[in-house]
């Protein structure tokens, strides 16, 4: 697992900072980012957003497939809890560069910092088995077979982020890394 920070993305608010911070979680499906996203957010007390559920939401009231119009949208409300000094945590897969330009254009606009954070499984087979025994849950979200996730394009960063590597760790020595690394990041701020 590797921190990789810079001033410009900002980090996790200091205690003596009252600016929100906006914690934007990246990576594939069946990575764990979701996992370490909410439990964050609880941690923090943090307004969550999965672009996942917006998108679902937008197909079931407007009978129409989003793609960037969830992540739009999803910008939008992230802006009005930043605006309110209420720290975002914002989940997506965030394959492409030009969203994860936005989402920090979003912090900076509204005053806030912003810790992008990838979460990845390196091990195949783990994160094939993540993949394969998932499920949509009560809200009947889209699951991605295993070569769906294979295929997906996934742009190389451009910016420093926080990287967790979730194999071979349970949840809660992932949440403890990715907080030591919040930790360090805001340090570095």
């Amino acid at each position: 697992m590797a921190l990789k920070s810079t001033g410009n993305t900002g980090g996790s608010a200091r205690h003596d900072d009252r600016r929100p911070t906006l914690y934007v979680f990246s990576g594939l499906p069946g990575t764990g980012k979701t996992t370490l996203a909410m439990l964050l957010a609880r941690r923090l007390a943090a307004a969550y957003l999965r672009i996942d559920t917006v998108e679902k939401a937008l197909l079931d009231l407007c009978s129409f497939n989003a793609e960037g119009e969830g992540y739009r949208l999803s910008y939008r409300v992230a802006a009005d809890n930043l605006r309110l000094g209420v720290s975002v945590v914002a989940d997506s897969c965030n394959t492409m560069e030009l969203t994860r330009r936005e989402w920090q254009a979003v912090a900076a606009a509204n005053g806030a910092h912003c810790s992008d954070i990838e979460v990845c499984c390196s091990d195949q087979a783990e994160h094939r088995r993540r993949v394969e025994t998932r499920d949509g849950g009560s809200q009947g979200l889209y699951v991605p077979s295993w070569t769906e996730v294979q295929n997906r394009e996934y742009e190389p960063w451009q910016s420093d982020r926080i990287v967790v590597d979730t194999a071979g760790q349970t949840i809660a020595e992932s949440f403890d890394e990715l907080m030591a690394q919040l930790a360090g990041d805001e340090s570095d701020d």
